[in-house]
């Protein structure tokens, strides 16, 4: 059952590590299948590179556990919520990467710094702290996501979106640089940021293409 799926959970979370978006058992990754309305996600603390697809959970939309031997993510809910709320969406990335999570226990929104912020949206907003895997958290960043494709979640790290996996983890990729930028650029003084009008335009352009 979903085995393509699986292997596209066990595929990105070996990325994760091998990206340096996360360490240990940390983030989620979790597939949509639209048609049969179910759901592949990581299984809570295994080690990426221990994980095959045998260990993938699968879900139904409303969080019933359908196949699976571990415990899903403990953000299962809010990839759930994310999937009812979101038509465009059917791959999701949350990482622990080191600059975006330091912008988030700031409680910063990430602006735009680098037109590669335009995977996401204008900007990435940051939501108020909320404990991880609790109902609150999920809520607290669906309202805070709106359409974007990204969202700093207070104090823990980034969730990117995607209509697949590939687009949520090139997203979560680039915004982890888009926030090593904004890092650097605050150390040397005040950074330059682009106007929404730059960034409708290149919105526009990235519109033609799957990938940069």
């Amino acid at each position: 059952m979903m085995e393509y799926e699986k292997e596209q959970v066990v595929r990105y979370g070996k990325k994760l590590i091998d990206r340096r978006l996360t360490t240990g058992s940390g983030g989620n990754i979790s597939v949509y299948n639209r048609e049969k309305n179910l759901v592949a996600i990581s299984p809570s603390g295994l080690d990426y590179y221990e994980t095959t697809p045998k260990d993938i959970v699968i879900l139904d939309i409303n969080g019933n556990l359908v196949e699976g031997k571990h415990r899903p993510s403990s953000e299962a809910g809010m990839h759930l919520a994310f999937y009812k709320n979101r038509a465009d969406v059917s791959g999701i990335v949350h990482t622990h990467s080191k600059f975006a999570t330091a912008i988030a226990c700031m409680g910063w929104e990430l602006p735009a710094v680098h037109y590669l912020i335009g995977m996401a949206g204008h900007r990435v907003k940051c939501t108020g702290y909320a404990t991880y895997g609790s109902d609150e958290l999920a809520k607290k960043a669906l309202k805070t996501i709106g359409d974007s494709n990204a969202v700093l979640l207070a104090n823990h790290g980034l969730i990117a979106l995607g209509e697949d996996v590939d687009r949520a983890f090139s997203t979560a990729e680039h915004l982890e640089f888009v926030s090593e930028v904004y890092y650097l650029t605050k150390t040397l003084g005040t950074p330059n940021i682009l106007s929404d009008e730059n960034m409708d335009e290149v919105m526009k352009k990235f519109g033609t293409y799957r990938y940069l």
